[in-house]
């Protein structure tokens, strides 16, 4: 079985593991593990931009009272002031990497998104994620101490249970992956392990994440012994194109920053007029979770299949100046978004809850620290604010390093780890079942555990689950994993974690919204599972 032994290992390539990446390389020789090529994280897709105190009037006050006001007072208000804090060092070191951020003379430009009460988001056009990605990967790539491993699919964390002297310590050595290429396990160990394997979005049928995001580090993390917590909080972006044969294409939070207005379609009751003031006064700019479940609500009420966003009222050249990604992208697909409205439907989009972490990204287990959108930090409380999830990657990836290097003479060298046993396996003849339950889970999650929900619904969501997850438990034994079992297992994991957390919250509260309980409990608690 070959594998790798280094100094530390990180399983994701994206903002947050790019980042540890290169703040321990100057010391650590570091191991990169990618699901796929290496840009095929999150990271690439971000549209919008990175929320920071940059503008003149400007203040880090401001910016922690906005998210804690998005966040439903559910954040940990210590954790919003340290990532704040430190937004405007991390801009600085981007562009010290090359990212080339929008400028205004000699400042950078900056836009506002909903939820923030002034302009601090700074961006590449509407592509900023992938000029992040590009300029992270080209600096991790030139570094010789860091190895990038592209197409291993992480099964689970190797611990104690797996040393050859079988211990219960919970201590985490590493993982066990499976190669994309060969179909071979390889056990990759080291001192330190990083999880930075971003959301679970893929347990929902419309979504805007990467086909990948299917909560691997969250259900590694939990199996191994982790606590996972805020699993219920799904943010939906309000605004992903609408087009059967173009999954997931979202329509940048700007659009609306901008002056792009929400529309009922023509020919319905009320055809061609803005909604969005019915539901609140700050209309287009509210944040996320209201407007989503406004949508959500006239697509019910109207039987739509979509709204319309229209942005033609303002300047052409202005126009596709601020938006040539999506400008672009709609005009292949017969829409002139400077002439016409744009058809949108709400899409999941971010995963606010996640393994539990302080905030040097430890974790509960030695050895094993997390980063990025895999985690509820306290960050985020119970509604992410627009633009703070790279920035939470960019001081987390960061902080992980620090404590790692500040902890190194502490961290034992990993000891002698069982290999990955396949003697009493098969390959599958039923890939068949696979496909079913994927799509099954993505249906019901989104039937059942969407935008509102209600304890009924939820509970349909629940007797589904404990059924599926005897199958593939049965599946997983008998048959020798394939990547597609492993995020099967994940998101049937990832799934049910949602699924309990919702149950459990017997309120209303930012991005969980239940018919049977739409009051919000004047006490703010964060729910958290233990394995």
């Amino acid at each position: 079985m070959s594998g790798l032994r280094s100094d530390v290992l990180i399983v994701g390539s994206g903002a947050a593991g790019l980042t540890a990446a290169l703040n321990l390389a100057e010391r650590f020789r570091v191991t990169v593990l990618a699901k796929g090529a290496l840009n095929e994280g999150s990271t690439a897709w971000a549209q919008g931009g990175i929320a920071a105190v940059l503008e003149p009037g400007d203040t880090f006050d401001s910016h922690i009272e906005d998210t804690m006001v998005a966040g439903a007072g559910l954040n940990d208000r210590a954790t919003v002031e340290f990532v704040v804090e430190r937004a405007p060092a991390a801009i600085e070191r981007l562009r010290k990497l090359g990212v080339p951020f929008a400028m205004e003379g000699d400042a950078l430009h900056l836009t506002r998104e909903g939820g923030h009460s002034h302009r601090r988001i700074v961006h590449v056009a509407d592509a900023t994620g992938w000029a992040v990605q590009e300029a992270l990967q080209r600096a991790a790539e030139a570094h010789p101490n860091i190895t990038l491993v592209p197409d291993q699919v992480a099964i689970d964390l190797a611990t104690s249970r797996h040393e050859e002297r079988y211990s219960g310590a919970g201590h985490v050595w590493g993982v066990y992956a499976v190669d994309r290429r060969s179909g071979r396990v390889a056990l990759y160990t080291a001192r330190a392990t990083i999880l930075a394997t971003g959301g679970a979005g893929r347990t929902y049928l419309f979504s805007t994440a990467p086909r990948g995001a299917t909560g691997d580090g969250i259900a590694m993390a939990w199996r191994a012994g982790a606590r996972v917590s805020n699993m219920e909080f799904m943010q939906f972006h309000p605004t992903c194109l609408y087009d059967l044969d173009v999954k997931n294409f979202l329509i940048t939070e700007a659009v609306r920053g901008e002056g792009g207005h929400l529309l009922l379609p023509q020919g319905v009751p009320g055809g061609g007029e803005r909604f969005m003031p019915r539901f609140d006064a700050r209309a287009e700019l509210a944040p996320r979770d209201i407007v989503a479940r406004a949508i959500d609500h006239e697509i019910k009420r109207l039987g739509l299949d979509y709204v319309h966003l229209d942005i033609s009222h303002q300047p052409a050249d202005f126009v596709r100046s601020h938006f040539p990604t999506i400008y672009d992208k709609l005009l292949g697909l017969g829409i002139d978004m400077t002439r016409a409205p744009i058809p949108v439907v709400p899409a999941q989009h971010y995963t606010c809850g996640g393994i539990v972490v302080d905030r040097d990204g430890r974790t509960d287990l030695p050895g094993l620290y997390a980063a990025g959108e895999c985690t509820q930090s306290g960050l985020h409380g119970a509604n992410r604010l627009a633009s703070n999830s790279l920035l939470e990657c960019f001081v987390y990836g960061e902080s992980a390093a620090a404590h790692i290097a500040r902890a190194w003479d502490d961290l034992p060298p990993p000891p002698l780890i069982r290999a990955w046993d396949e003697s009493r396996v098969t390959d599958s003849d039923e890939e068949v079942v696979i496909k079913q339950n994927w799509t099954e889970i993505r249906r019901f999650m989104w039937n059942y555990v969407g935008i509102v929900r209600t304890t009924k619904r939820l509970q349909r969501a629940a007797s589904r689950i404990r059924l599926m997850t005897e199958e593939v438990a049965d599946y997983y034994g008998h048959f020798r994993v394939t990547p597609d079992l492993i995020e099967l297992r994940n998101l049937l994991q990832s799934a049910d974690l949602i699924v309990r957390s919702a149950l459990h919250r017997k309120e209303s509260r930012g991005l969980h919204y239940t018919l049977d309980y739409p009051e919000m409990r004047p006490e703010a608690k964060d729910t958290i599972l233990v394995p």
